[in-house]
């Protein structure tokens, strides 16, 4: 019965594949006319998002409430999961690593949805910024994962001050979420994508066992301004520090 069921998860997750190539390739068309196309993409994006997180074996439980104004979004990254169910909730638009454009069809999944690439130790950070707080500034809000990379979700990296002047600059404000994937009353090891790991053996992992639960807690929002942006990095790191590892005061971190 549960191989039964698995199966089927994967059946639907592969239905919606095809689904997201469909709409892509939609994208691909509208990209040939004149006029400013993201404001589409992240409304395809965010209904597309969220009928994939309901394929996932995991149960959404949001504690806080959705901003109603554009803000710069920051939280932690435990999976690729990540993506569809903080996808889901609102229009975003996403940063990712640049190496993920070269992921096969996830990559141009990820480009027809608009998501920004950033190379790491590319020396073009005052370009990315001033490109993200464009985006900002036009209304749309943005998701960035300080850390740079996933985790276990037991802990949290440094957070990289320099993905916080797009707020500054833009004016917007800083939405903190701490994201906990949670499994018979404990921290979830099935769902952290890490180290060398591949998106199949993952799937595999992920649909050969009962649903998880993942909390995605949205702190209160955090001013951007008259700020420096290590010091609202910091701010940010100790809010989703104080939920993902449950203690009442979070360690500072470096500059």
């Amino acid at each position: 019965m549960r191989s039964l069921r698995a199966w089927l998860r994967v059946a639907r997750l592969l239905a919606l594949l095809l689904v997201g190539l469909a709409l892509a390739s939609f994208v691909s068309l509208l990209e040939r006319l004149p006029g400013d196309r993201m404001p589409l993409r992240q409304r395809l994006t965010r209904w597309y998002l969220a009928r994939l997180s309901g394929a996932l074996p995991f149960e959404l439980r949001v504690h806080g409430e959705l901003p109603g104004q554009p803000m710069l979004w920051v939280s932690n990254h435990v999976s690729w999961v990540d993506i569809p169910l903080l996808g889901g909730l609102l229009p975003l638009t996403f940063l990712s690593k640049a190496e993920v454009r070269q992921w096969p069809v996830a990559g141009w999944l990820a480009e027809k949805a608009g998501t920004l690439f950033i190379r790491r130790g590319s020396g073009d950070s005052r370009m990315i910024n001033a490109q993200l707080a464009t985006h900002l500034s036009r209304g749309r809000s943005l998701l960035v994962f300080p850390e740079g990379t996933t985790t276990d979700g037991q802990g949290l990296r440094t957070f990289h001050g320099r993905l916080m002047a797009s707020a500054i600059e833009a004016g917007v404000p800083v939405q903190p979420v701490a994201l906990r994937y949670r499994r018979n009353g404990q921290a979830c090891e099935l769902a952290p994508f890490i180290g060398d790991d591949d998106l199949v053996s993952h799937l595999k992992r992920l649909f050969a066992h009962d649903r998880g639960i993942v909390e995605i807690h949205l702190l209160p929002v955090l001013s951007s301004a008259h700020q420096d942006r290590n010091l609202l990095a910091r701010q940010a790191h100790a809010a989703i520090h104080a939920v993902v590892c449950e203690v009442q005061e979070a360690p500072a971190i470096a500059a």
